[in-house]
């Protein structure tokens, strides 16, 4: 559970975009710049932070009745929708930027899949590759980072990879990092949720290309939203849903690898093994004359 399967097929939802509807394009990717709209940051403001700290807390609440389960709903998607409709310039070039990356890699040949276990029409790793090095060579600091986490008593340990991008041209706010996760909405997706949470749920976009401190505001909003549903049908929030484990996804410690440019044969990191034939390993060692005799012989 710890990230999507490196075999699991490529969403067509990712590539509903590539066919220049804007409209579409601005639900997968977000919009509006910023400055145009103050909705977020007042979002931030109203939003309860003790809605979403007190992950492990199995305290009885009084239950809410039907206006107030409407009242947090409506609170909350209008809180998502706040902080997905805003963006930066550098948020908005990036973001077309894999656009066109994902149109690319889904109108050419680049979507075969040469993994040890090619996977037909492409796999995530691949895809991630392709789009690292598509952003790499327009200009961008791209690389594949990936996470990973010990486990607690109260999350599983686990591992994740995703996009970072990181730009350096403002050198008094330092770096900023913007990240780019090519299953964003699956990664919330629950099989026994609410209405309510599902309906919240087909707000997010199918690939999220944002800062990381937008980010953080969104698992807040989602991770709140996935315990209030979870509570009011009366089961176990899973460990892998919580707070703290989503944050790890993204938030946490990572690594990160800039991949090998692409080959004729497609991508590949592995190193190529040494090959020798079991008839002449070791032989020139063992016996220094066998070549010169050999050669007398040939002549």
């Amino acid at each position: 559970m710890a990230g999507i399967p490196a075999t699991r097929r490529i969403s067509d939802e990712i590539f509903e975009f590539s066919d220049g509807a804007a409209s579409l394009a601005d639900l997968v990717f977000g919009f509006f710049e910023e400055g145009q709209d103050s909705s977020e940051s007042s979002s931030e403001n109203s939003f309860r932070s003790d809605d979403y700290n007190n992950d492990d807390g199995d305290e009885d609440e009084n239950p809410c009745n039907v206006e107030e389960n409407k009242a947090f709903w409506k609170e909350q998607e209008q809180l998502l929708k706040g902080t997905l409709y805003r963006t930066s310039s550098i948020e908005t070039k990036i973001r077309q930027a894999t656009k066109e990356a994902l149109r690319e890699f889904s109108a050419t040949d680049c979507n075969v899949c040469v993994c040890p276990r090619p996977v037909a029409g492409g796999c995530r790793n691949c895809l991630q590759r392709h789009i690292c090095n598509r952003l790499i060579n327009v200009g961008y600091n791209c690389a594949i980072s990936k996470s990973k986490w010990r486990g607690t008593p109260h999350i599983p340990a686990g591992e994740h990879t995703y996009l970072e991008v990181l730009d350096k041209s403002n050198p008094k706010k330092g770096d900023l990092r913007v990240i780019i996760e090519l299953n964003f909405r699956a990664e919330f997706e629950m099989a026994r949720a609410s209405e309510e949470y599902n309906q919240l749920i087909s707000l997010l976009p199918e690939v999220f290309v944002g800062k990381s401190e937008r980010l953080r505001e969104l698992i807040k909003i989602l991770c709140c939203a996935a315990k209030k549903c979870m509570k009011d049908k009366k089961m176990h929030l899973g460990p892998w849903r919580k707070h703290k484990y989503m944050q790890a996804k993204w938030l946490g410690a990572s690594e990160r690898v800039t991949p090998a440019p692409k080959s004729p044969l497609g991508y590949s990191d592995r190193q190529p093994k040494a090959r020798a034939s079991m008839l002449t390993f070791d032989l020139l060692e063992t016996l220094p004359g066998l070549h010169c005799s050999t050669a007398v012989a040939v002549v």
